[in-house]
Order: C-alpha cells, then structure tokens, then sequence
C-alpha cells in the first residue's frame, strides 16, 4: 500500500518542498507496494544483520530469517535496537532501565544502567556515532513511579545521555567495574520534553530528535535537530524544529538514507484522548532540511520504527501495530 502526493491530504501537501537533488526526490517509485508481512509481533526496534531482520515484541528480541522463520534471538524486552561496527547487538532494555550489548558468546555486557547513581527511567532508542559512542533517550511512558533522576531545580529529566567509547570495554563486564565516567547527559528539560527515537548524521555533525510527549494534551510531537560541537556535544542554541506533528501522533523511530534523507514513524489511525488522527499511521520521508516528501501509510495503528534491510540495503522495514511491512526503495 503507497499513497502518492496526490493521495496526500491537503494539510501535508502544502509542506512537500521540489528540488532536483537526490536528496530531495522520494526513494519511491509510482507503482511501489508496500508488503504486510504478517502480525508477528514486529512491535519495536527493528535492526538487519546477515540476512535476517531482528525485532522486539515486547517479551523477547526476535530473528526473522531470508525464509520468514521467526525465532526468539534473546529473551529480556527491550525497544531499540542496533548493530555495532563489530556486529553485536546493543539494545534499550526499557523494562530493566538500562542499554546493554550481546557479545559473539551470547554474554550479555552492560554498557550503563544508571546516571550519577541515579537509575535511568526507560531506554527508548539508540544510535552510534563515527567513534564508538552510544546515544540514547531516556523518555517515560505511563506511570512516573519510581523515576529518579532530575535536575537541579527538581525537575525530573527525560534526557539523551551518551555512553562514551563502549567499544573498548572487555566482553561481559559492566562499565562501572572500571570506575569509567561513562555516561553523559547530552540534552535535558530545557531542550526537550519527552525524547524517543534518535540518529547522529554520518558526519557527526547533527543530532535528530523525536519528542514525542504523546500522552499529554499540548505536549510536544516534534522532529529536533541539534548540531554537536567536534567532541559531540550539543551547541547551545542549536535546536531547530524541522516538522510538527501537532495534536497528532508525534514521531517515533528515525532513520538516515545514504542520501540524508529522514525516513520517521509516525501517526495513528484510531484517535485517543490525547491525539487525533490529523497524521496517520505510517512513514513519513523527508528531505534533509525538513521537506515532507512522501508518506507511507501502515494499519493498523500507531507507526513505531524503521530500518533498512535486504541484500542491498534497498527494502525499508517498518513496524506498526505488532505488524512488519517491507517497501522497495528506488534510490
């Protein structure tokens, strides 16, 4: 299921930019058919690797392999996902507080479960940059029970923290046995409200955001775009607003092309008491700069990540109310 431009509502349309720039097209050819491979549970945090698509369904982290066989890779829930440059996985445990990493042995490393003491309040989603660093946001949804860390004015955070070089730690060990610092608080209260899905620009140059204060009425559903300084700290007054989801469903999982452009999961398709169905569920693509440049639609509800995948990096994998879908991309 595609919709074009012209299938657009009109409130959208009138935000779809034109250049001639590769970055600026839609990776979409006209006839593209995006592929509902099935409820399998795809709930979050999808990530390939060697042919095989990894996912989280709420209980377990999840291998879809090239035939369509799901088994369960490990046991522990968790949201994002990623592969690092040595081909491990690293993972927000949400339900345990903390990121960790799977070694080759199946040993599981804990890579930080906590800032200043303090236990984080649920790893959301991660990104890596060009040095080994982990970025991560730490949002809460639902009960604010047994949150801990604020700041210094009491307020309780919902950062981006960033685990500093976690490549180099010996396998299976936890980072604090070392007595490393490792652990920095990147953006806080002032800069956002409720941080979920991240990215780093090949470059390390920008630092995207998705707030996405989803169950309070008013709260911020906004793309984000920070720049970071040479050490990859955010420059104050930075941040810029590249898209608005208003009183709809704010953006979720993020991902970068080898283009620049931004693939978001975003939207829902039933409304609740606090978003309307203004975006629907689905993919929006954009230019690097902001530029809406085509939407893919998902059911049945709420759009939550993105990855690419296939033999050429060119199928784009999404996950949308427990489903999995895959679209061609035409780049």
């Amino acid at each position: 299921m595609k919709v074009h431009l012209f299938h657009l509502p009109l409130a959208l349309l009138g935000l779809i930019g034109t250049a001639s720039c590769t970055s600026s097209r839609s990776p979409l050819a006209p006839d593209t058919v995006a592929t509902d491979l099935g409820a399998i549970g795809a709930g979050e945090g999808p990530a390939w690797k060697d042919g095989s698509l990894y996912f989280t369904d709420g209980q377990h982290i999840n291998r879809r392999d090239a035939d369509g066989k799901t088994t369960v890779f490990r046991h522990n829930a968790s949201n994002g996902l990623l592969f690092d440059a040595a081909g491990r996985l690293t993972a927000c445990e949400s339900g345990l507080r903390r990121v960790t990493r799977t070694e080759e042995d199946g040993t599981i490393t804990v890579l930080a479960s906590d800032f200043e003491g303090k236990r984080f309040n649920s790893p959301n989603d991660l990104c890596v940059n060009s040095k080994g660093d982990v970025y991560f946001t730490d949002p809460r949804y639902g009960s604010r029970k047994g949150m801990e860390i604020r700041d210094n004015q009491g307020r309780l955070i919902e950062g981006v923290y960033r685990i500093n070089r976690p490549a180099n730690l010996p396998s299976g060990l936890c980072m604090f046995a070392y007595d490393i610092p490792n652990v920095t608080l990147i953006l806080g209260p002032e800069e956002v409200q409720r941080p979920n899905g991240i990215l780093i620009s090949p470059d390390d140059r920008y630092l995207y955001i998705a707030d996405n204060n989803n169950n309070t009425r008013g709260g911020s559903r906004k793309l984000l775009r920070f720049t970071l300084n040479r050490h990859g700290r955010v420059q104050p007054g930075s941040r810029k607003v590249l898209f608005d989801w208003q009183d709809g469903r704010g953006p979720d999982g993020i991902k970068m092309d080898a283009a620049g452009r931004l693939y978001v999961a975003a939207g829902r398709n039933q409304a609740n008491d606090f978003e309307t169905t203004r975006f629907k569920a689905g993919c929006y693509i954009f230019s690097p700069h902001g530029r809406l440049l085509d939407f893919i639609p998902t059911a049945p509800d709420e759009a939550t990540n993105c990855a690419f995948g296939g033999n050429e990096g060119d199928t784009l994998f999404i996950t949308s109310g427990q489903h999995l879908w895959s679209v061609p991309l035409h780049r």
